[in-house]
């Protein structure tokens, strides 16, 4: 026993040792961890949550998704703390956050939108990539998208029509489309929608692939020029626009197609700055948040990065070495 106890000791010892001559910090980070999330990340950030508080057992996450713009806002305009901000598209941040709230970017993971359906749903024995915009035209059909003013599922799913409009060179497909689509049939969050393909309230609705795979729901996979997927047609993607509502009353923003990029920051006022730090260390670990988001069919960017240095400068030091800088 006393030999188990010193050799223990000297283990400690060591690793100790180690931690402080590699500079990293030892003491581990405690109390609440506040996480702002789109409610596409819902699934695998419930999972991180669950792992990184195992690793760190003094940490509490409480996590609040929903539409990333919306989210952005109850920072910006309603003042509510958070140590954390993640968007399903980093513009968002980009827009509401930086400067004045927060310093950096990072672009951790990316996805793609789809058509998603039931065995339920009109016409599912013919849709496919090449015709769903026909039947989403057809009389008695229902589908619907998220609320493109609270939350970018809902922005991209317009866009990605419009994009179809052009791609397939089908004149005044948008306007078609839309006058078959009722504003009841929109939701606050891109994840409310499938519940309601589930149930048979609606044939169709726009979400990401990841939310269509985590839910096992039927979907569409569409045109690279149309999904918002593929770097490479970011120039094709940014012929589209979305003007959406600014954040204040009467004023409007125009959202220009861009392919998909999630993006994450740290709020400089964030209550708890080591634990935000250890769990932004996590996400862009290869061992830890990205081997989640890719189970859940979220593929992470590798290696995370930001858009220049000067931003990658603004990162925290445990932080840098796994964050790179891409145009």
């Amino acid at each position: 026993m006393r030999n188990r106890v010193g050799y223990m000791v000297r283990t400690a010892g060591l690793v100790l040792l180690f931690m402080i001559q590699a500079g990293v910090a030892f003491a581990a980070p405690t109390g609440k961890l506040i996480i702002f999330h789109a409610g596409s990340l819902t699934v695998p950030f419930a999972a991180m949550e669950k792992d990184f508080e195992a690793r760190y057992p003094g940490v509490d996450v409480q996590r609040e998704s929903g539409g990333s713009t919306r989210m952005a806002r109850l920072i910006s305009e309603v003042g509510k703390p958070a140590d954390l901000m993640a968007s399903a598209d980093f513009q968002v941040i980009d827009k509401s956050l930086i400067p004045g709230l927060a310093d950096f970017n990072i672009r951790f993971a990316t996805n793609e939108l789809v058509l998603t359906y039931s065995e339920k749903s009109k016409f599912a024995k013919e849709i496919n990539t090449g015709n769903w915009f026909d039947i989403l035209g057809r009389p008695g059909v229902l589908w619907g998208h998220s609320d493109p003013n609270i939350d970018p599922g809902g922005y991209r799913s317009l866009m990605a029509i419009q994009l179809a409009e052009k791609y397939y060179k089908k004149p005044n497909l948008y306007k078609h489309l839309l006058a078959n689509r009722p504003k009841e049939n929109l939701r606050d969050k891109a994840v409310s929608l499938t519940s309601l393909v589930q149930n048979g309230d609606l044939d169709y609705a726009w979400t990401y692939r990841s939310l269509a795979l985590q839910h096992h729901l039927k979907f569409v996979t569409l045109n690279e020029h149309v999904n918002l997927a593929n770097i490479a047609y970011d120039n094709f993607y940014g012929q589209v626009s979305v003007r959406v509502t600014g954040e204040t009353p009467g004023t409007f923003i125009d959202r220009k197609g861009r392919f998909v990029a999630y993006g994450i920051t740290m709020l400089k006022d964030a209550p708890n700055l080591e634990a935000a730090e250890a769990f932004l260390v996590y996400l862009c670990d290869p061992h830890g948040g990205q081997e989640i988001l890719q189970r859940y069919g979220q593929p992470p960017f590798k290696p995370a990065f930001v858009p220049s240095k000067a931003m990658h400068d603004t990162l925290p030091d445990k932080l840098k070495s796994l964050v790179s800088v891409a145009h």
